[in-house]
């Protein structure tokens, strides 16, 4: 197995955790927003992950390098991901989830096609497949409401998509020089700072009942971006993008497991298509393993 392959099936791994523990934090997130400003949960989301990242930088015993890294880059990747955040927090509050992953999932398109400009990675036929039809059983599992996406909650969502792509690449170019560790103090702390100083203002004193929701929200934040920072440094761009999908099935398996919801027809045929996608591209990149140099 090539290196390449060998690097992509081990990103495609650490995307799929990534997701999974993203898809807990959305659930927070949205719990969250009801109660406190969306920039305020955004914030806690930053601060309450950062003692465990700084726990991790110092087990890694990568404390030196922090300070030696590319901070245009790490300066840009934190604006992003504030404004990610608080415009996915806001938009969940005007939509229901389904219509905002629905939207949300332009992201891999957009990661694969500046993939192809600033990476100048090789896009293979079969990556641009497996997104279009991890694509359509999104649309076929969710049926979001049509008039949902004329309004200002969609256009947050596809704002928050598109600093996402732009935050990914940027992360991917990073990985190519800067320590994973260095990556996500940065980025955690960059979200944490920036988040608190527009959050301030607008602040509420978070109410007791909400604290182990603020703790669930810091451990899958830190779990998450510590597993898509992996997943961007050792696959391509265009190759592990394709399973952000998987938050499909993951919501899925946390509704049953956690509410006992039995998805319907629709949900699981869609799922079935974005599962079929993702096991044609993990096939592909096997195969492409055992082709000749």
């Amino acid at each position: 197995m090539t290196a390449a392959v060998s690097g992509n099936l081990r990103g495609i791994l650490a995307m799929v955790a990534a997701v999974g523990c993203f898809s807990l934090m959305d659930a927070l997130l949205k719990t969250l927003s009801g109660s406190y400003p969306a920039m305020q949960v955004a914030a806690l989301r930053g601060w309450g992950a950062l003692p465990l990242v700084a726990l991790y930088v110092l087990w890694r015993r990568q404390t030196g390098g922090l300070l030696k890294v590319r901070w245009p880059l790490h300066l840009l990747r934190g604006v992003l991901n504030v404004g990610m955040l608080a415009l996915f927090t806001w938009a969940l509050r005007e939509l229901d989830l389904a219509e905002a992953y629905t939207l949300f999932f332009i992201a891999p398109l957009l990661i694969t096609g500046l993939s192809t400009v600033v990476l100048r990675e090789k896009v293979r036929r079969a990556h641009w497949i497996a997104i279009v039809l991890g694509m359509a059983g999104v649309i076929v599992a969710l049926r979001p409401s049509q008039d949902a996406f004329f309004t200002l909650g969609a256009l947050a969502v596809l704002s928050a998509a598109g600093c996402y792509a732009v935050s990914a690449i940027t992360g991917r170019v990073l990985t190519r020089t800067d320590s994973s560790a260095s990556l996500v103090f940065w980025t955690t702390t960059l979200l944490a700072v920036g988040a608190l100083a527009l959050a301030w203002p607008r602040w509420q004193p978070v109410q007791p009942a909400h604290w182990h929701l603020v703790a669930g929200l810091a451990f899958t934040g830190f779990l998450g971006q510590l597993a898509i920072t992996e997943a961007f440094r050792h696959g391509q761009a265009s190759v592990v993008a394709p399973f952000e999908y998987t938050a499909l099935a993951w919501g899925m398996g946390l509704d049953w497991v956690l509410w006992q919801a039995v998805p319907g027809y629709a949900t699981l045929l869609g799922g079935a298509i974005i599962i079929g996608s993702g096991l044609y591209l993990v096939r592909q990149e096997r195969a492409q393993a055992v082709l000749p140099p």
